[in-house]
């Protein structure tokens, strides 16, 4: 298994309810939740950014 450096999200703030994301090759990043990490959803920097955007527009129109 490879060995990953999990990160806090910053939108995460303080508590125990945490995003947190590692990237191991070059391309590929790890998001998991810190109420299930043994659960890891695994992506490329291409697909992810659409949703991070999606979810930055939708808190700045609350």
């Amino acid at each position: 298994m490879h060995s990953r450096n999990w990160q806090k999200s910053s939108f995460s703030g303080e508590g125990d309810a945490c995003v947190h994301i590692a990237a191991t090759a070059p391309g590929t990043i790890h998001l998991r939740e810190s109420d299930a990490p043994e659960t890891i959803l695994t992506t490329t920097p291409n697909k992810l950014r659409p949703l991070i955007s999606r979810i930055k527009a939708h808190t700045l129109t609350r």
